[in-house]
């Protein structure tokens, strides 16, 4: 991106969002469409592979939890998407009973069900030792098969590069499952973007321990070379038919809001490649916008809980720390980049991209 003299003591070289979330008004005749907000969960197996349940019931689920987007990913193969969305249509609510007394009315025809888009894609389930070596392929509709490597990073440049192949957009997956990839390995792999900052799955080691850094320390590490990589979150789900057990990996944990021009395949990706979206674990932001001179961001309240806002620069400094659920920066010229990352009370999270800043030149 080329960037005009500024007198401010900053350029913003790479922007995420730099429109706010609200929605602006309808856009003339002769503009493209505008923008909107998709909430989506890239990684979900089924029972083609080790997942519990058969495809149909895992779409129906995901559209009865009012998701606008689903990737199906099952190990080392594709599972036909061709008949699901008809198989998959949510039971509408039933109408409600009539007053006491009041005469039958007529019924009225049931709504249409709510858009949704369903992707094909696979999990590249590759090992080296112990370790597992894992990559999304997104909309990928021909098999990926791992072919191992000498090293984590040799088997993880494989994948993706397998998938970029078959035109697919990779995904690296889970990098604490097993303690598989460092921040070593993405900081060297190539022709990969997306990164899972967080996997829902309850044996992925999101928060680190032992020593061994959390993915999110790992994601700072990285950011902090000046490489662009941007963090998803995820399901990475298993489990439909015991949501009561803790080792369950269930639906609606984790998920993608997706910036794009309208709910299509292409849109989707070109949003996520070039970092138009954020993470959640359960917060919406109702704001998130960037310029020339800063970031701002509100939460969506529930008036039960309360919220925290941290802006974190390079090394993973925290730039700024307010205890409120809509915040403002500034940026001064030395941060590197700025993310934001918005604690709720009940444990709830959401993250922005980074935007990479420096100083101007004069």
């Amino acid at each position: 991106m080329n960037i005009p003299r500024m007198s401010a003591a900053v350029a913003v070289l790479a922007l995420c969002g730099g429109a706010a979330l609200a929605q602006s008004a309808a856009p003339r005749p002769d503009q493209a469409p505008t923008p909107k907000w998709f909430r989506g969960n890239i990684h979900a197996h089924t029972s083609a592979s080790d997942g519990d349940s058969a495809a149909a019931d895992v779409v129906r689920v995901y559209r009865e939890l009012q998701y606008d987007f689903l990737v199906l990913t099952d190990h080392n193969l594709v599972t036909p998407i061709d008949g699901l969305l008809d198989a998959s249509i949510p039971a509408p609510p039933p109408p409600p009973p009539p007053a006491p007394g009041a005469a039958p009315g007529v019924v009225p025809a049931p709504a249409a069900p709510r858009p949704f888009l369903l992707i094909p894609g696979t999990e590249v389930t590759g090992k080296v030792g112990q370790k597992a070596v894992h990559v999304n392929g997104l909309g990928t509709t021909a098999r990926v098969l791992p072919s191992g490597g000498d090293t984590v990073l040799d088997a993880l440049q494989r994948e993706v590069d397998a998938v970029v192949a078959v035109s697919g957009l990779p995904v690296v997956n889970h990098p604490n499952f097993s303690w598989a990839v460092t921040a070593a390995d993405l900081k060297a792999v190539q022709r990969v973007q997306l990164f899972e900052l967080y996997n829902a799955h309850p044996q992925c080691n999101n928060i680190g321990g032992g020593g061994a850094p959390g993915v999110e320390e790992i994601w700072d590490d990285v950011l902090s070379t000046g490489r662009t990589l941007w963090g998803v979150a995820a399901d990475d789900m298993h489990d439909l038919k015991r949501p009561w057990a803790q080792s369950a990996a269930r639906p609606g944990q984790a998920w993608v809001m997706v910036r794009a021009r309208e709910l299509s395949q292409d849109a989707l990706f070109d949003a996520l490649r070039r970092g138009d979206f954020y993470a959640s674990t359960g917060v919406e932001l109702l704001e998130y916008s960037v310029t020339a001179t800063g970031i701002r961001i509100a939460v969506k309240e529930n008036s039960m809980r309360k919220y925290r806002v941290l802006f974190i620069g390079k090394n993973g400094r925290t730039l700024k720390d307010v205890p409120a659920s809509s915040a403002e920066y500034a940026f001064t010229g030395d941060e590197g980049y700025v993310r934001t990352k918005v604690i709720e009370s009940y444990g709830k999270l959401a993250w922005t991209q980074p935007v990479l800043v420096a100083a101007s030149r004069k």
